[in-house]
């Protein structure tokens, strides 16, 4: 993250200075989307930080759901640059453009482009390995960036090959709905991310473990599964269903071994489990007007 925001700096004053010395909307717009990037990726770096800081009282969950929060923020920032772009080229259209010294502007965009690529695949892969929404999230920012200028050097050039001024806005107004896009799928990850939706593959891997673990005559059964993550860490919950005469020292013993195998099945997280264990007979073990919650994971009649 601290290469992340070095290096948005230097976008921020090369971009400014290409759109300065060349009068482009196109620049200009990628210059704006370089502000938003600066200010999204310091709260981001702050929030990687707050992220890492242990549970406290206040918060036995740990502070990672700040994850979501950081990439939903950086979403609308970006989706409030491309409205200011798609304002600005709107009035370039209709005012006519005005350029100069192309050659100098495309020659620092191309050098900035460079610099955001190897960035942003950096980032990215570093948060898929540590699972870190954040580093990935702002990963993508710095991709986004880096089409975004190359989709400017495109419109850019193409006015300096034709002489066609109108190009530059409406490079402009394409880079506004690349942007608007990525800001969509920003939001649209922070949102499940709060809201705790499930992920399939997650779902898919933890029913595994648990049906491999099934036995007549050790772990009978298994109700109430529930997972939720927050990037590298998480949590599973379920009932483990033993036969009734099992000592609870030999099925915390088995229940102990599913814990492991949930451990190694998701060897790149930190997973914590919490499992309930109850005899066979179900229904027995519950007063009459017991009524068990609706499992949208595993449902014990199937």
């Amino acid at each position: 993250m601290i290469w992340s925001l070095a290096v948005a700096v230097v976008m921020l004053a090369g971009k400014s200075l290409a759109a300065w010395y060349t009068g482009s909307a196109a620049i200009f717009s990628d210059a704006l989307e370089s502000v938003i990037h600066l200010v999204a990726t310091g709260f981001s770096g702050f929030s990687l930080w707050y992220a890492s800081t242990p549970p406290d009282q206040g918060h036995p969950y740990g502070h990672g759901k700040i994850a979501y929060f950081a990439s939903a923020f950086e979403g609308v920032l970006i989706g409030a640059a491309a409205i200011v772009i798609a304002w600005v080229a709107i009035g370039d259209l209709v005012r006519g453009p005005s350029l100069q010294q192309l050659d100098a502007g495309l020659l620092i965009i191309a050098v900035l482009t460079l610099c955001n690529a190897a960035l942003g695949f950096y980032l990215v892969r570093t948060g898929r390995t540590y699972n870190s929404l954040v580093l990935i999230s702002n990963g993508q920012h710095v991709l986004t960036d880096m089409w975004t200028s190359l989709g400017v050097l495109v419109g850019v050039g193409l006015v300096r090959l034709t002489g066609v001024l109108w190009l530059d806005p409406v490079a402009a107004l394409l880079v506004a709905a690349n942007i608007l896009w990525t800001a969509g799928r920003l939001l649209r990850r922070s949102l499940g991310g709060l809201m705790d939706r499930a992920d399939t593959n997650t779902t898919r891997r933890v029913l595994r473990v648990l049906n491999e673990a099934k036995s007549d005559d050790t772990i009978a059964n298994y109700h109430q599964v529930r997972h939720r993550r927050t990037d590298d860490q998480l949590w599973i919950e379920y009932h483990l269903l033993f036969p009734g005469q099992m000592s609870v020292r030999e099925a915390h013993a088995r229940s102990h071994e599913v814990e492991a195998a949930l451990h190694e099945a998701f060897a790149n997280d930190e997973v914590r489990v919490t499992a309930h264990l109850e005899p066979r007979q179900h229904n027995q073990a519950h007063p009459p007007d017991h009524v068990e919650p609706h499992d949208p994971l595993y449902d014990l009649s199937r």
